[in-house]
């Protein structure tokens, strides 16, 4: 299986650091972002990645250069001229990706212990073109579920705006954890063009696909702020 790493943000929330480095070689505990992901789905057996970059991504290149891509193939999708989001990242990067198998997505910035064994075995017996990986925890932004698991909407928590494909019936509100397990068939499903966030089509494909939810409750810590790295470090070490 392929692994996408979303690696070409700007990372604002991380600046100064980011001024002068991209996120993904932020450190936590001495040992960079990239290279922590990486590791940590290579001990589930994927050793295939296909790694996008903008903001200072030729710092990205030189770094697997120098550790010969951690014994891995990887396969860079250069977005040097133009920062296209997710969504516009993933349709970028289709041609690594679309080639009949199930493929990872992870963001560059999340660090977390699912067990992607169970993730990946849960996509495939329910034979979706998407599953994401949600949790019950703080957000400020929540994704909403019916009884199967099947995505029905969208909530800001802060400001009580909802998108949803029905009437709320008490849906369960879960976070996003920035890990999803996807079939390329979404290839063909995807509208949009250019530079659009993949969850803007997620909640649009809801209304007539069916799109699972894989619930777990590991660690998993959004490294976007300074003082989450902080926290970070206390379960990663």
């Amino acid at each position: 299986m392929k692994a996408l790493i979303f690696a070409a943000g700007k990372g604002t929330r991380l600046k100064p650091f980011t001024d002068h480095h991209p996120k993904a070689l932020a450190k936590v505990n001495g040992i960079p972002l990239l290279e922590r992901n990486i590791k940590y789905l290579k001990s589930f057996g994927i050793t295939d990645f296909v790694i996008n970059i903008h903001h200072f991504g030729n710092q990205i290149v030189e770094f697997l250069k120098e550790n010969n891509n951690f014994e891995c193939h990887v396969e860079l999708s250069d977005e040097a001229d133009e920062l296209l989001e997710t969504g516009g990242g993933l349709i970028f990067a289709r041609k690594f990706l679309d080639h009949g198998e199930d493929f990872l997505i992870m963001n560059a910035d999340i660090l977390t212990n699912i067990n992607i064994n169970n993730f990946v075995e849960y996509h495939k017996n329910i034979k979706d073109f998407a599953t994401l990986a949600v949790s019950d925890r703080d957000s400020s932004r929540k994704l909403l579920f019916n009884d199967e698991m099947v995505l029905r909407g969208w909530l800001n928590v802060q400001t009580g705006e909802q998108r949803l494909a029905e009437f709320n019936k008490g849906f369960k509100p879960l976070a996003f954890s920035g890990v999803h397990c996807i079939n390329p068939v979404i290839f063909e499903k995807i509208k949009r063009t250019g530079k659009f966030s993949i969850m803007e089509e997620y909640l649009d494909l809801m209304q007539t696909e069916r799109i699972h939810g894989f619930v777990h409750d590991s660690v998993l810590i959004d490294v976007g702020r300074p003082e989450s790295i902080i926290e970070a470090e206390k379960h990663f070490k």
